[in-house]
């Protein structure tokens, strides 16, 4: 009788130590932890959330529908790898996502929108078109800008001091408005280049030149002598129209003719 009071004894002091040694440590935890009423440490239980001061490493997925500084401070989300946001449907199903990665920036969505702090619209892109909303858009490669399709625009401008070209190399290159083309170099030349012919047509109206001086210096000489002629010995010739409605020039003193009509007017 006497052996089992004592067994009794040291198994209710045995476990009154670990009850002392259990709530030691359970104080212990809740002092390293900085547990208060408020929250844990750092990590503060708001009304309508939580409040975190400080870092917070994240080490799987993180859930929440608001994540925001506090006034005046800076929010940083920083990764190791990379970041990607999603946004998802009611249903669960993929929306949008983004994606930021080594050397990369990928965004997936139907529409993609780039606004001031006024809400006026700088860029938008979707499936159908690119709007580009800003005043000026300007391309600053040294090989300028390259489209494989039609462009459509009101105004192309080279930069101040700069030329402007405009280049198809190997295919066609057409400028078409519903009202009119206007083209203007206020302080330099316009210069049209091709390998065969350059053609102004008007189907109503007429090709106007408003200028003080026209200069064609290539118009050839129709000769009506055996001696072909070296040098135009003239200061004034005739302007000449063929049938075909190529200009040469002839002496002043002779009619519009040539000897080889089949060669000036081929």
């Amino acid at each position: 009788m006497g052996g089992g009071k004592k067994c009794l004894y040291i198994l209710i002091l045995v476990l009154l130590v670990m009850v002392i040694v259990n709530l030691a440590l359970t104080l212990w935890v809740l002092k390293v932890m900085e547990f208060s009423s408020e929250g844990m440490g750092h990590l503060k239980i708001i009304t309508g959330g939580i409040r975190l001061e400080g870092k917070a490493f994240v080490l799987d997925s993180l859930i929440a529908s608001s994540i925001r500084s506090r006034t005046g401070q800076p929010i940083v989300v920083e990764s190791s790898k990379n970041l990607t946001l999603k946004s998802r449907h009611k249903n669960g199903s993929l929306s949008s996502w983004i994606f930021l990665g080594n050397d990369r920036f990928e965004c997936l969505t139907n529409n993609f929108k780039i606004m001031d702090d006024r809400g006026v619209l700088l860029f938008s892109a979707d499936a159908n078109e690119v709007v580009v909303g800003a005043e000026t858009l300007r391309a600053t490669g040294e090989g300028g800008t390259s489209f494989s399709g039609s462009v459509q625009t009101t105004l192309v401008r080279a930069e101040s001091g700069h030329e402007l070209r405009l280049e198809s190399p190997t295919r066609t290159l057409s400028v078409t408005a519903p009202k009119g083309i206007h083209m203007e170099s206020r302080g330099g030349t316009i210069r049209a280049i091709a390998l065969n012919d350059i053609s102004f047509k008007s189907e109503v109206g007429a090709v106007k030149l408003e200028t003080s001086s026209v200069m064609m210096p290539l118009i050839p000489i129709a000769n009506l002598s055996n001696r072909p002629t070296a040098s135009r010995s003239h200061d004034v010739y005739q302007l000449c129209v063929c049938e075909s409605g190529k200009l040469f020039l002839a002496s002043p003193h002779t009619v519009c003719a040539s000897e080889n009509d089949g060669r000036v007017c081929r």
